[in-house]
């Protein structure tokens, strides 16, 4: 059998990759992800790759075909041959673009299921969740024909609703394709922690401290209750659904259904501080709109009000059994957090070096922070506040950026770019108040006047924005890139004397050199595309 994984990087995605590798019946795997893995690391090493951006409006060719046709020829001509095609990709973050995550999630899907239609798929596999079901209010387990109608203040559970519609669609106009679904639980494991803190938790919440202990005790809303499942159990489901080339809805979950007593004694030492559901969700909101953490509310909504799913149609019809409880999955997660866990793929890579897309904050120092009196205080004080500055000017430029190329392959990942100068911005304010050096308010004042003057470029276009731009911009945004790392490095030569933490500013060097990285690839997309005719 050929097999290919759309998604395969992630959480669900590399431990199918394992699964798959074991199973004698698969004898070639295609892997397919918008940022490709190291392909020499386990298990992605045991797949053929290549890539696809499922947002992309501008087509990864050079032909006629542009925007959705361009992506869906790209996945018909990797499907061709293919004996089942899995469909795993899902964005989660970045939370706030809302339209970019309907895009990759549902016309994405769309895509996946137009292309396996054209290339004569006989199997498709998509991973849809328990999110997609229509809330309860009860613990009575439910069965795969519940509505799939999502929760409506959650978009994940929204988005997954809309996917089954597209899965219907699929259904009703191409009998010959076989469609499973499958539904699971959360699904954990170690590797994916650090995924988990970035796209859920974000870097104010203290998950480096589970190396040294488990908190005392562990509040959490009234009434809630979890179901989840190991990724390798997942895995194992999916590997059967393929095999059996097996159709319809699997619901997917260990047996043991956790409430607050149960998580309290997993996470910490067993004390539970049961706090009233509207309570949390009104803290939640206040912690995502002061971007603390990155899970909006909708998330919590979704967790008190999905149902306990009873998975008997996958073991009586498939023979699946899961080979570790729910509390194993989540203490498996909380080891892989505390060790900064992770693979060899950008959603899944361990905590060191800092995952793309993560915020630097808060600011590490090694006790009080100063400026020597080797130093000249008025000086230092002005290089930090002209680099504070220069972040405000160019967090601006990149959002601009991020907002005019949402139609490229690129979108996603000068959104991840943008965050992370956001954060970078607010350690420099931090380092600035810490350090009680005046921040110039006229000088980021004059910076972002600048930056809307510099939109007024002599380009031939008055209404509308040239073509030329997808080319100056990166390579604006690039030479300000390199001055920032030139500040980093000022800073890290002098750490010691300021009380900084070195290692800290190594982080953000390196990550700077991977913002560079994105910046190149993606000028050189645009210098193929922007003079032509």
């Amino acid at each position: 059998m050929r097999v290919v994984v759309v998604g395969a990087t992630g959480n669900a995605g590399t431990a199918l990759l394992r699964a798959l590798h074991a199973e004698p019946r698969v004898t070639s795997v295609l892997g397919m992800a918008r940022r490709l893995p190291d392909r020499n690391a386990e298990p992605y090493r045991y797949a053929e790759w290549a890539p696809v951006d499922l947002a992309a409006e501008d087509g990864p060719t050079d032909g006629a075909e542009t925007g959705a046709d361009a992506v869906v020829g790209q996945l018909t001509e990797h499907f061709r041959g293919a004996d089942a095609v899995v469909h795993l990709a899902w964005l989660v973050q970045p939370n706030r673009e809302r339209d970019l995550l309907r895009r990759t999630n549902v016309e994405g899907t769309r895509r996946v299921a137009d292309a396996v239609a054209r290339a004569g798929v006989p199997h498709l596999v998509v991973a849809s969740s328990v999110g997609a079901y229509s809330p309860v209010d009860d613990d009575g387990p439910r069965r795969e024909d519940w509505s799939t109608g999502g929760v409506p203040t959650s978009h994940y559970s929204v988005d997954k609703a809309a996917q089954e519609r597209v899965l219907d669609e699929l259904e009703a106009e191409h009998p010959e394709v076989t469609v499973a679904r499958l539904r699971p639980a959360l699904i954990f494991q170690a590797d994916a922690a650090q995924s988990v803190v970035r796209y859920f938790l974000g870097p104010l919440v203290p998950t480096q401290l589970l190396r040294h202990g488990r908190p005392p005790a562990l509040p959490l809303p009234t009434g809630l209750r979890l179901q989840a499942v190991h990724a390798d159990d997942v895995a194992d489901a999916y590997r059967r659904v393929v095999v059996k080339r097996a159709g319809g809805a699997f619901n997917v979950a260990a047996d043991d259904v956790l409430r607050g007593a149960d998580l309290a004694r997993i996470v910490g030492h067993g004390r539970l501080v049961e706090v009233p559901p509207a309570v949390v969700r009104a803290a939640l909101a206040a912690a995502y709109d002061g971007r603390i953490v990155r899970a909006d509310p909708g998330w919590l909504d979704m967790a008190m009000t999905v149902p306990v799913l009873d998975t008997s149609r996958i073991r009586a019809e498939l023979g699946w059994v899961p080979r570790r409880t729910a509390a194993q999955a989540v203490e498996d997660l909380l080891d892989g957090m505390a060790a900064g866990q992770g693979a060899g793929s950008a959603p899944l890579r361990p905590a060191s070096p800092r995952p793309a897309g993560a915020s630097v904050l808060p600011l590490r120092a090694r006790g009080d922070l100063r400026i020597p009196d080797t130093m000249d205080r008025y000086l230092f004080g002005l290089y930090l506040s002209e680099h504070f500055t220069a972040s405000t000017a160019g967090l601006g430029r990149l959002e601009r950026m991020t907002r005019a190329f949402r139609d490229t392959p690129f979108h996603a990942e000068l959104a991840e770019v943008t965050e992370q100068l956001r954060g970078e911005r607010e350690l420099y304010r931090d380092l600035l108040d810490r350090l009680d050096v005046p921040r110039r308010r006229y000088r980021q004042v004059a910076a972002w006047a600048g930056e809307k003057a510099g939109r007024l470029k002599l380009n031939g276009r008055v209404v509308e924005q040239s073509p030329m731009t997808m080319v100056f911009e990166p390579e604006v945004m690039r030479a300000g890139v390199l001055a920032k790392i030139g500040g980093w490095q000022t800073l890290r030569e002098h750490a010691d004397e300021i009380g900084l933490d070195p290692a800290q500013l190594d982080e953000l060097i390196a990550q700077a050199h991977q913002q560079i990285d994105v910046l190149a690839r993606f000028h050189a997309y645009a210098r193929r595309r922007a003079f032509r005719v």
